[in-house]
């Protein structure tokens, strides 16, 4: 069986396999940092260490590589594209998971009765405040949501009051909150259509 295991040639494991190596073993370790970054700042404590040791115990295997092919310079190469490779494919697993809150804060100058409805109706809790702006009287609608329904209520800004502005801020914690339960049938934009089409 021994003889079947065609062998290595010694150049080529140091210009392909090992640099191949050091560029997956970065991703790898600068994914799992980017998300350990996210649950300290959310909190997890349980989580971020277990991450930071499998973060660490790659990143060395990676390291350990680069010093012993010094004179190898597609291992920089590498170790770098790894490195901004893995800070992309970490921010794309977060915005998938699209875990925790998220406080949205709404400014319009227009009749926002359509988006308060809508809002509600969907069963998102919502805190409305009467403003006086430079242009006038307005409101300021908060809302405290899961993150994964983020793209939900920012399409309901643009279809209700697409000039209205609004920022999105990470809430590390929120005691209590109405959120919407997800039920089959329309999504709540179509519930939302339907609340404007009948005022």
């Amino acid at each position: 069986m021994l003889g079947i295991v065609p062998d290595i040639d010694p150049s080529a494991f140091s210009l392909i396999i090992v640099p191949v190596f050091i560029f997956f073993a970065r991703i790898c370790d600068v994914t799992i940092g980017t998300m350990r970054i996210i649950f300290v700042a959310r909190g997890m404590k349980m989580v971020a260490p277990v991450l930071g040791f499998i973060e660490i115990f790659i990143w060395i295997m990676a390291i350990s590589q680069i010093f012993q092919n010094l004179n190898n310079p597609i291992n920089y190469f590498a170790y770098a594209a790894g490195f901004a490779t893995g800070n992309y494919v970490g921010m794309l697993i977060e915005e998938r998971l699209a875990m925790g809150l998220a406080l949205i804060r709404v400014i319009t100058q227009r009749d926002a009765t359509n988006l308060i409805d809508y809002l509600r109706a969907a069963g998102y809790g919502v805190t409305v405040l009467d403003a006086q702006g430079k242009h006038g009287p307005g409101k300021v609608i908060f809302s405290v949501i899961k993150r994964k329904n983020l793209k939900d209520v920012e399409n309901a800004i643009h279809e209700f009051n697409p000039k209205a502005f609004y920022s999105i801020e990470d809430v590390r914690h929120a005691a209590e909150g109405t959120f919407p339960i997800v039920v089959p049938g329309p999504t709540p934009l179509h519930l939302g259509r339907v609340i404007r089409k009948g005022k």
